[in-house]
């Protein structure tokens, strides 16, 4: 069974890059990287420029059958030989390093994360503790801010790398660590787990979406309320089956019975461009084929296939539609 992606979703994949900074710590990263280029390009220049000289000025001429003049032994070649590279060391080690410190300064104690990132197989759980919020894959972040993304693991080693906006992070089961974060403009960055973790760790992308303060209080206010009421009497039964059918023991839906953390957060899942970190399309076709057939449509997900007959599927699917 196969199913097309969002066009635009990949193009904005394929279109990411390490040399398009949208980050102060990105931004850090690319100069730092932009030095190593200009420093190597200079390398190839001069030996391309030698051995060119070499070939041109020692070439063998016409008639000439006698041995070349040997040369030994020439001190300030020979300091300069070592002298030079021993300072462009100097330089890129303390670039380096100064680049360390501006992108990952020390966790001041009592500093909370502004938001908790948690890699699952195969989805990311994206929760806001001071809001109150709790999300999937989708991960809305205000820009001009300093933000502190604390990042763990529920089950094997993830990575967390969104190339626009710096540098990589592995989420380890068992341990937190730290991720500071400044975008510079509003936009949609994507990146992808960098760290094998499994069989869909090919479908396991990551989707930033950066925005203006007013445009982030308002997207975290409208999700740090209860999910819609079912509207109608088929989403009703929607609501009703998936409670029925321990969809509840995996998923949460704040203001209903369903509470449980092991699957991704369904409170606001219609409002989500996506479904399964970037597979298909969050739309009502495409959530209908998951739910019926999880396992044809992502294999080795942890998501079990409930036989559930068409009419069941539909009033869940509705009943979803209306979770914005």
């Amino acid at each position: 069974m196969k199913f097309s992606v969002n066009a635009i979703f990949l193009n904005l994949f394929f279109l990411q890059s390490v040399m398009n900074p949208a980050s102060q710590q990105a931004d850090r990263i690319n100069k730092l990287f932009n030095y190593f280029n200009v420093a190597a390009a200079g390398m190839l220049l001069l030996v391309t420029f030698l051995i060119i000289y070499i070939c041109i000025k020692f070439k063998q001429k016409k008639g000439d059958t006698s041995d070349p003049v040997q040369t030994s032994g020439n001190k300030k070649l020979e300091a300069l030989m070592i002298v030079g590279p021993t300072l462009l060391l100097a330089f890129f080690f303390y670039q380096t390093i100064a680049t360390m410190k501006g992108v990952a300064p020390d966790v001041p104690k009592n500093r909370q994360p502004d938001v908790i990132i948690t890699g699952h197989q195969w989805w990311w759980e994206v929760d806001y503790p001071a809001s109150n919020v709790v999300t999937a894959n989708e991960v809305h972040l205000p820009v001009g801010k300093q933000l502190l993304m604390e990042m763990r693991s529920a089950d094997v080693i993830h990575d967390w790398w969104v190339p626009q906006l710096g540098n990589k992070m592995d989420l380890v089961p068992g341990r937190s660590n730290y991720l500071w974060l400044n975008i510079q403009k509003p936009g949609k960055y994507i990146g992808a787990c960098s760290e094998f973790c499994g069989a869909q760790h090919a479908w396991m992308r990551i989707n930033v979406i950066a925005q203006n303060d007013d445009d982030f209080n308002k997207w975290l206010a409208t999700n740090a309320k209860d999910a819609a009421q079912p509207a109608d009497e088929i989403a009703i039964k929607g609501a009703e089956l998936i409670q029925s059918k321990s969809c509840g023991s995996c998923h949460r839906i704040v203001g209903t019975a369903a509470i449980s953390n092991v699957g991704p957060d369904l409170t606001h899942l219609a409002s989500r461009q996506t479904l399964l970190t970037g597979l298909m399309e969050n739309n009502e076709n495409n959530l209908f084929k998951w739910i019926s057939h999880p396992q044809e449509v992502k294999p080795g997900a942890h998501m079990p296939d409930f036989n559930l007959d068409k009419d069941s599927v539909n009033a869940i699917v509705h009943y979803l539609e209306e979770l914005k």
